[in-house]
């Protein structure tokens, strides 16, 4: 099922797709002031974030206290604000621990996403801190394959792409079953997160690794975690792959440089696509290159 290098997988003319993570859900205000709660938060992040270049909003929803959500409301409030913000694309979250599959669900079936996140495989997790010689954190990712095909499911069901977030070579090869049961349909999706403790290093040779077990029609991004990310978003670029920023993976726009919003990050990477002689992709080429159906 893997592929060599195609000309389909790097393609250095097609515009550049940039996608920014609003916000995530284990940083906090007092760690970076930028990060939205509310709708009307989430809905001026959106703006920005469109008005610097993203085509695309990936949501972790929160209440407006801040706290994590997984419930319906929350990310209909959060989307209905976005849609009056701005004609930004939308990509929900699925990915959480300690929930049921149909609580990953309920969202996607009841507010219809353009785009839904789907983590490909189960991992250790964590963050490790050198100064201090201990894990800040650390928990077991579980996505099995039988959640994320039930997941997949869901998502086929309500017209929402599935969006396949891969941390490490093993997890884009998770998605070839799934294309050999007909549950994933080309053009393809993927994400591949670099940085992550217990995934794949964010390095130039694992980038490269990854996009050569790509099956043909694959669109892909990087994501590269905290202080990584913008040597991996250079290489995607050079690669002719698409990117992803924004302060669920990173808040500095360089080092002790915090970013004021997602717009700043946004607005950077826009920067260095142009700087590499390539377009930043409308949402319009979005939605026609990975074949959205859902607004």
């Amino acid at each position: 099922m893997a592929s060599l290098w195609t000309r389909d997988n790097l393609d250095f003319e097609r515009p550049c797709m940039i996608t920014c993570a609003l916000s995530g859900v284990v940083a906090n205000r007092a760690q970076c002031p930028g990060i939205p709660y509310t709708p009307e938060e989430y809905a001026a992040e959106a703006r920005r974030a469109w008005e610097a270049g993203a085509a695309v909003v990936h949501v972790h929803a929160r209440t407006p206290s801040g706290q994590p959500s997984y419930e319906v409301a929350d990310y209909q409030a959060i989307r209905d604000a976005i849609v009056d913000a701005c004609p930004v694309i939308i990509n929900f979250s699925t990915g959480a621990i300690g929930i049921t599959t149909q609580q990953k669900t309920a969202h996607i079936l009841a507010v219809k996403p353009a785009i839904g996140a789907l983590n490909m495989g189960s991992m250790n997790y964590a963050k490790y801190s050198p100064r201090n010689k201990r894990f800040v954190f650390e928990f077991v990712f579980d996505n099995a394959f039988s959640q994320i095909r039930d997941i997949v499911k869901a998502m086929n069901e309500v017209g929402t792409k599935p969006e396949m977030e891969c941390f490490d070579v093993g997890q884009v090869g998770n998605s070839f079953p799934l294309i050999d049961m007909g549950l994933l349909q080309p053009p393809y999706q993927y994400s591949l997160i670099m940085g992550v403790l217990g995934g794949i290093p964010p390095t130039v040779g694992g980038l490269t690794s990854m996009v050569g077990q790509l099956p043909p029609h694959s669109d892909w991004e990087v994501i590269g975690i905290s202080h990584d990310q913008w040597r991996m978003v250079a290489a995607a670029i050079a690669m002719g792959g698409n990117i992803r920023v924004g302060l669920e993976d990173n808040f500095y726009v360089s080092r002790g440089v915090m970013a004021g919003s997602n717009g700043d990050l946004v607005e950077k990477a826009a920067r260095m696509v142009r700087d590499q002689g390539r377009k930043v992709a409308t949402v319009e080429q979005c939605r026609e290159r990975l074949g959205l159906t859902n607004r």
